[in-house]
Formats: C-alpha cells, sequence, structure tokens
C-alpha cells in the first residue's frame, strides 16, 4: 500500500473543525485524531482541547475557519452586550453549544459560535427559534470568557449573592412546631435565604406572574412566566433544593416535614412600607418537590377598567350590568386569562362605604380592604356552596364566587341572583355561548338561567407590542381575509405591525393586552335559552345583534397596533 494512502487514512475519519484544521496545514492527521480522541474521552470540545495544547491560537483559529468556509469573523469585545438581543434562545442551549445570539433579521438568526461545523446546534437552535441560524465565527477564549461571565450572572455562588432592603413576613403562628424544629436548623441558612428573596425580586422587576422551582435529576433549574411566556433563568447547585423547598415551605405555613402530597400556602414580602403576596403551590415529582410561586398583585385590581383593554361598547356595556341591583355577571377562559384581575375590578367599582360585599374563593388572590374575602376550606367543610349559604345570611348587596364548579354551587348562586343580589363568578370555557350550555350541561333549569344572567364576557390575554420597536408588518391580502378581516376593512387605511426586538422588551413584546367578548343576554338570546338552543344558535344571535367574538376583538386590537395578527390567532385559535 503506498504511504501517502497511510497517510491519509487517519485524515479521513476526520470531520469539522479537526478536518478544516489538517487540510489548511495548521494541524498534522496524528494529531488531530489523537486530539480528537482525548476530548472525547475528556468530555471537553475539541477546539478547546486544540487551544489548551497550544497547537493553535484563537484568532488564527477563527481567520483559518473563516478562510476555509468563508464565514465573517466577528470581534466580540468591540460589541456593546447589552444591545444583543435577550431570551432568543434559552441560556442552557446556549451553553451547551457555546454560542451567542448576535442578531435577528426576518427569519434569520445571526449566531456567533467558534465552531460552525456543528450542525446539531444549528438544527437545535432551528427548531427552538423556528428561525433560519446563520454563523458568524467569534473568537473562541473571547467567547468562553463572556459565557463564563453571563452564566456566572445568571447562576450567582449563593455565598454571594446581596442582600436588599426587603424581609419576609413569618408570623408567630408559623413557628415550627416541636417535632419539625430540627428540620427547619437549615431553614434559616443564610445563602438560601438570600437566594429567595433575590429570585422573588427579580421576578417582580422582570413583571413576571409565575416563578417555578424545578428539580430534575441532574440539575435543578428556576424559570419566570412573563408575558405568558416561560423563560429559564438560572440553574442553582441542585444541593440547595431541599432547603430552598423547606425554606419556602415555612414561610408559607405549610407542613415542611409533609413532602409526600401537594400544598397550597401563601407569603408575603416587604419592601418598607410596601408588601407584596404570593401564592405557592408544592407538587412532589420524581426528584424532590416543584414549586410555582404566583405573584399576586393587588394593584393591578385598583388600575381602573380603562386599563384592562376593553373596547368603549364592551366598557359600556359591563359597567352597565354591574350597575344594577341583582342579577349575574360571568367572567370565562382559560387558567391564566386574566378573570380574576377582571373581576376584582368591577368589585373595586362597586366597594363603597354603603354596599356590603362578600367573596368566597380557593384561595384568595388579591387582598382588597372594604370586602369580606372568605378561602374555601374542603377538609373543613367550607366549600363554595357552603359559604354562599352563609353569606345569603350575612345581607350582601354583592356576591363573588370564585369558580362554578358543580351544580349545587351554580344553583345556590342563581337563586341568590334572583332574589336581590348581584353575584359575580367564572366559569372555564371557550368563549361565552358555550357558557350558557355548559350551565344547561350541569343541569341548571334553563327557566333559571335566562331569569338571572345579566351577561357573559370571555377573554384572553395576548402579547402587547413594544411601542418602542413594532415596525409595520406587509401580510397578504389573502391571509387577512382568512384571518377574519373583511374586504371593506382593508382599505389601506391603516397597517397591521409586526414585532421587532429592543433592550427595552422581549422579542418585540412588553406587556399584554386583553381580549374580550362581552355578550348581553337579550330577550331573543333567552329565548333561545329556554328552547335549550347549542350554543351555535346563541352565537349567531350575538352576531346579529352586533356582539363581536374573541377573533374579531383581537382583530381590533392588531389594527388598533396593540398586538400581532400571530398574537391574536394564537390566542383566539379554537
Amino acid at each position: 500500500m503506498p504511504v501517502d494512502t497511510l497517510v491519509e487514512a487517519p485524515q479521513s475519519s476526520l470531520s469539522g473543525v479537526a478536518r478544516v484544521l489538517v487540510h489548511a496545514g495548521k494541524l498534522n492527521a496524528k494529531t488531530a485524531e489523537d486530539l480528537v480522541k482525548s476530548s472525547k474521552e475528556k468530555k471537553t470540545s475539541f477546539i478547546s482541547s486544540v487551544i489548551a495544547g497550544g497547537a493553535i491560537t484563537s484568532a488564527d483559529l477563527a481567520h483559518t475557519l473563516s478562510a476555509a468556509l468563508a464565514l465573517p469573523v466577528m470581534d466580540i469585545n468591540a460589541v456593546d452586550l447589552q444591545r444583543l438581543p435577550r431570551n432568543v434562545i434559552d441560556t442552557k442551549l446556549a451553553s451547551q453549544y457555546q454560542v451567542l445570539v448576535l442578531g435577528k433579521r426576518g427569519n434569520r438568526l445571526f449566531i456567533g459560535g467558534a465552531d460552525p461545523t456543528d450542525q446539531e446546534a444549528v438544527e437545535r437552535i432551528k427548531f427552538a427559534t423556528q428561525l433560519s441560524p446563520e454563523w458568524v465565527i467569534l473568537e473562541h477564549d473571547k467567547l468562553a470568557k463572556i459565557l463564563e461571565d453571563s452564566g456566572a450572572s445568571a447562576t450567582e455562588t449563593l455565598e454571594n449573592i446581596v442582600g436588599g432592603d426587603f424581609e419576609f413576613d413569618v408570623s408567630d403562628e408559623e413557628s415550627a412546631a416541636p417535632e419539625t424544629q430540627e428540620v427547619t436548623v437549615d431553614v434559616e441558612d443564610a445563602p438560601v435565604v438570600r437566594f429567595l428573596q433575590k429570585m422573588l425580586i427579580d421576578a417582580i422587576n422582570s413583571r413576571a406572574s409565575d416563578l417555578h422551582f424545578e428539580p430534575y435529576e441532574f440539575h435543578y433549574r428556576v424559570r419566570f412566566r412573563v408575558d405568558g411566556e416561560l423563560r429559564e433563568i438560572t440553574q442553582p447547585p441542585i444541593a440547595i433544593k431541599d432547603k430552598l423547598a423547606s425554606r419556602i415551605k415555612v414561610i408559607s405555613r405549610m407542613d415542611i416535614a409533609e413532602k409526600r402530597v401537594p400544598q397550597d400556602g401563601r407569603m408575603k414580602l416587604k419592601f418598607g412600607n410596601k408588601s407584596i403576596d404570593f401564592r405557592v403551590s408544592t407538587l412532589p415529582t420524581l426528584f424532590g418537590e416543584k414549586i410555582v410561586i404566583r405573584i399576586l398583585d393587588s394593584s393591578s385590581a385598583k388600575l381602573g377598567i380603562e386599563a384592562l383593554g376593553y373596547e368603549k361598547v364592551e366598557k359600556d356595556r359591563l359597567l352597565k350590568c354591574i350597575a344594577r341591583p341583582y342579577g349575574m355577571v360571568l367572567v370565562t377562559g382559560p387558567t391564566g386569562s386574566g378573570k380574576t384581575v377582571s373581576l376584582y375590578t368591577c368589585l373595586n367599582i362597586l366597594n363603597q362605604p354603603g354596599v356590603n360585599i362578600s367573596t368566597v374563593e380557593d384561595p384568595a388572590e388579591i387582598n382588597l380592604p372594604g370586602i369580606n374575602q372568605v378561602n374555601v376550606n374542603d377538609k373543613a367543610g367550607l366549600t363554595f356552596s357552603a359559604a354562599l349559604k352563609s353569606f345569603l345570611r350575612q345581607d350582601p348587596d354583592v356576591i363573588m364566587v370564585g369558580e362554578i364548579r358543580d351544580l349545587e354551587t351554580a344553583d345556590i348562586a342563581i337563586k341568590a341572583a334572583q332574589t336581590g343580589h348581584m353575584v359575580m363568578s367564572t366559569l372555564h370555557t371557550n368563549d361565552a355561548p358555550t357558557t350558557l350550555t355548559r350551565l344547561l350541561n350541569m343541569g341548571v333549569a334553563p327557566f333559571n338561567i335566562a331569569s338571572s344572567v345579566l351577561l357573559i364576557t370571555a377573554q384572553r390575554l395576548a402579547r402587547r407590542l413594544c411601542e418602542s420597536c413594532k415596525a409595520p408588518a406587509e401580510y397578504p391580502k389573502e391571509a387577512m381575509l382568512k384571518a377574519g378581516y373583511k374586504e371593506s376593512d382593508l382599505d389601506g387605511s391603516w397597517k397591521p405591525y409586526r414585532a421587532v426586538g429592543c433592550s427595552a422588551c422581549t422579542n418585540g413584546y412588553k406587556g399584554r393586552v386583553g381580549i374580550y367578548q362581552v355578550m348581553p343576554i337579550s330577550e331573543d338570546i333567552q329565548r333561545i335559552i329556554l328552547a335549550e338552543g347549542t350554543s351555535m344558535d346563541i352565537a349567531e344571535q350575538a352576531q346579529r345583534e352586533g356582539i363581536r367574538d374573541l377573533r374579531q376583538s383581537g382583530l381590533v386590537k392588531v389594527r388598533a397596533g396593540f398586538t400581532t395578527l400571530e398574537e391574536v390567532i394564537a390566542a383566539t385559535n379554537e
């Protein structure tokens, strides 16, 4: 066999960066093969092994790859990192594949990395973002330092987390019982306390609605839900999961010794004179307790109805109905659609010195002075129906039921609405017309529904466009018509907008806007209910009366420039 064939044999088994370096004469095939084998054994990247071994410098490697693959090189030190897009890909993915998002244009995503031959990274990023990644070569050592710094800031060593001017409101009744005092010795671990406080402060500053603490077999992660989307924030050491869970359970008035069943609790964080409430839920999983903390912002109920995003005609219909002395108003929608805030906004409007308001919830989310709030306690027999029966002996004017779940609760609520009380409640249905048929399916008599229900409002939340960076969008006419617009709407007098993304927002969105279907129960709809008509019959009658469905209301928000067509379609796609 010829000698040159023997020399070339190892090279043929090489791929990626190793093959490029051998072809460019920077490494011989044998050295490259040894480095590939060594990097696999040590579970490090080939590029790290090459540079650590002194075979080539980071700068030389970057320029060699650029020349061989016809890709641009960028000096990342000359870039303002604060202006780079954030949260396009999660930090775990960026760390795993050693990449940095540099920019976004249309459906193209520019990613910087030291190894542009890594096709697995491209496919993972493409799948995660639904964008087309394009490589820009960065010097390995500079990129590694940036990723290390950003990782350190996200997953700071617990001992170095700085405490702030805030404290948990832990009352005497939360003190550990004698039999559990041993468990709580670790709970007061200062780094764990500071870490939890930092996560809560960061969540509030990020406008998050929920925090998720999730244990897995080999790692522990924290995610925030911001504007309806979950994003990974940090991966603290897995060793803190039990201490963190115990700390949260102590200040949430839960049994810290019980780890086998789900538990619910509340806690409060004080900032000087201001305090914020949190609802806490624990769930035993395979590798520990998952904890979800919901941030309960009482100020959201005091913003006023204008801040919720009702159109004028929808707002007028709602205000007219809640001003009636008796009857029932129902708010419907999936979990997380803002039903509680809508109900509390209405209660806040009615909350006057001469009005007696009582609520029963599971649990009470927003604390409003002047309103008598009751928490459901199934173990003690305090159910929705039991609380409602008691309310009727408490001389109420307005009653709010957290959710109508069964026939007994529905019957008592309807009887209260028929006997001189304003009753408000929620149901989990898709839209306003299906709410009426849901009550019929529960077993409520058609006459009772027709005579008591005054109005139903269905709602969704869509992400609101960032005012700083939104830009006009061009959609094909066919797509606009398919979405629900009429020919007369597309007269060229307005333009839809698209999300762009800037330092002030997240992928072009900041906050959320409500989409509402507000349907008063007219005499014609009452006749359909009495005849036990279907939800389709009710929907058709509502359309004849000029009541927009959720999609039509969403299209109005697109026309006004509040959100994008994609968001409305996603939020109202039944």
